[in-house]
């Protein structure tokens, strides 16, 4: 449906939104959430979910609070998983596997193997600036969480025969660290492990992973599906045959 400019309505949830990115811009104090406002900030992480809303660099302040309440444990979040999870493995029954060791499913391992929910608990669910030096030292504890629902997806996948790529954000450095947290998490058994090297550092999310799934091509994998968290892990260049995305309200990639 169209919109014109007789549909005034539009305009004071327009206004709300970009009071939203003006607040978050300026650090204001996060707010408790009562009815409409919380209906605006669930507008809002659709507005996320659906990569609408791009380039944006923290969680608005007024939205901190349900975006707490949306990732408590259990929440709304798991069961957002749970149904995307549900959503992929549907797909994933449909899939005719060649079984010449070139089947090839990707992840993406944070908040898609891996939640690194403790973390942002301390870090106001994503309402204050990324700080990479803090959350390097988290990662370095190796105590993210196993996400169950990827878990199982995962397990079901290697199960079938796909051959499992790990493509992540993550430094060349961190792949001891990273290994073990996966090993402790409960994930084995995949046929990479695909860090940035030191060419890569400051490459854009939506540039780097593109590129690695070319390498994967050209190498003769088919690509059957993808997850990730942000669509950064999905779009671009060599995209898989089907690409899903699961929940994360607490930060954006470009």
């Amino acid at each position: 449906m169209a919109f014109t400019l007789q549909s005034a309505s539009i305009f004071p949830f327009l206004l709300f939104l970009l009071l939203l990115s003006t607040a978050a811009a300026n650090g204001s104090s996060k707010s408790k959430l009562c009815g409409r406002s919380a209906s605006r900030c669930l507008a809002w992480r659709l507005s996320v979910e659906t990569g609408n809303l791009k380039n944006w660099s923290v969680v608005p302040s007024k939205c901190v609070g349900y975006v707490e309440k949306y990732m408590r444990t259990p929440g709304q979040y798991w069961e957002d998983s749970k149904v995307a999870v549900l959503t992929i493995l549907g797909y994933a029954k449909t899939v005719k596997l060649v079984g010449d060791g070139k089947d090839a499913w990707i992840f993406d391992i944070d908040e898609t193997l891996l939640s690194n929910l403790p973390y942002y608990q301390q870090h106001e669910y994503g309402g204050e600036a990324y700080n990479s030096t803090t959350f390097e030292a988290w990662v370095s504890e190796t105590k993210a969480l196993v996400l169950p629902s990827s878990l199982l997806l995962y397990n079901v996948l290697l199960a079938r025969g796909f051959k499992i790529f790990l493509l992540t954000g993550r430094d060349e450095y961190q792949r001891n660290i990273t290994t073990h947290n996966l090993f402790r998490a409960g994930y084995k058994g995949w046929d990479g492990l695909i860090l940035r090297g030191v060419n890569e550092q400051g490459s854009a999310a939506g540039v780097y992973k593109p590129e690695k799934r070319g390498e994967l091509v050209k190498k003769g994998y088919r690509l059957w599906g993808s997850v990730g968290d942000q669509w950064s892990d999905l779009s671009g260049p060599y995209e898989a045959s089907r690409s899903f995305k699961l929940p994360n309200p607490m930060y954006y990639i470009s």
